[in-house]
């Protein structure tokens, strides 16, 4: 039997105690503010984050893990275990992957498989829960990534942000886009597409965009499989709670907790924005167990 660990970085976004419980390493991302790094969810709590973003005189950056911790961590797990699983945010908004692909070439006596979830935020947190508890079950690695690979094919995330200056000064729209945007109360449905984020439909006011939203999740949330669905919001946890109890009430096939953008992720979407990420629970899962 193989003894395999779970690690995955801060962009997950887990509960301490639920990454605690599963025994999930967590290795922190940064965020830098006028020079200054913190290790987010670390030395910078989300509700500080967005606080100084309101004041920042220039936008924020963000910096992966460097290698050295990743090497060190594998060099850790190395006297416990036979395999290490590393579960990234998605490689097309940070080197995290490539690092940790790198950095577990670098360590002798360990296994190491790196997994792209190609998405971040709870929707990579659920990949990491899964894979956690597959590998306290003692499955093999390669076993553990086919399902992964499965989750990935049923998982979908669509946000919308609550100001597109934000993804102007972030790059993401140049000026005009922005300035007619904002004129004609146009709402970006943003998803995960090809490992970046980027438009999924432009739509007018937050009320249509958001019923474009419930409509994608209703189509999957319909077809009767168990689905584990979040919703998540840039410092807007009463809103987030509304719907929550609103998708928990309407779907009794859906599993549904909260979650949030925390300090890395929100560098580029800003405060306000809201979103709902899902997925179509494969037979076996186990999540299902854990919901």
């Amino acid at each position: 039997m193989t003894s395999t660990a779970i690690v995955t970085d801060s962009t997950a976004y887990l509960p301490k105690e639920e990454a605690e419980k599963a025994g999930i390493t967590v290795l922190p991302l940064h965020v830098i503010f006028d020079g200054q790094a913190f290790q987010e969810e670390a030395e910078i709590s989300t509700d500080a984050f967005y606080e100084k973003l309101r004041t920042a005189s220039s936008m924020p950056t963000t910096s992966q893990p460097p290698p050295g911790l990743f090497i060190e961590t594998f060099e850790k797990l190395a006297g416990q275990y036979d395999a290490v699983i590393v579960i990234t945010l998605s490689s097309g908004i940070s080197g995290t992957y490539q690092t940790a692909a790198a950095a577990g070439g670098e360590v002798e006596g360990l296994d190491v498989y790196v997994f792209d979830s190609e998405i971040s935020c709870m929707p990579q947190g659920y990949f990491a829960l899964e894979a956690s508890a597959m590998a306290c079950s003692g499955e093999h690695p390669e076993t553990i990534l086919e399902r992964l690979d499965e989750m990935k094919q049923r998982t979908r995330a669509y946000f919308i942000v609550d100001d597109l200056n934000h993804l102007h000064r972030g790059g993401r729209l140049n000026g005009a886009q922005a300035l007619v945007g904002s004129l004609l109360q146009i709402k970006p449905i943003l998803h995960f597409d090809n490992r970046l984020i980027v438009p999924f439909e432009k739509v007018r006011t937050e009320k249509k965009a958001w019923n474009r939203v419930l409509q994608l999740f209703d189509e999957d949330a319909r077809l009767g499989e168990p689905v584990r669905a979040t919703v998540i919001h840039a410092n807007r946890p009463e809103k987030a709670e509304t719907l929550r109890r609103q998708l928990a009430d309407t779907y009794p096939n859906v599993e549904v907790d909260t979650g949030w953008f925390g300090p890395v992720i929100g560098t580029h979407l800003g405060e306000g924005g809201l979103g709902i990420g899902w997925c179509r629970l494969p037979a076996g899962s186990r999540l299902l167990s854990q919901s």
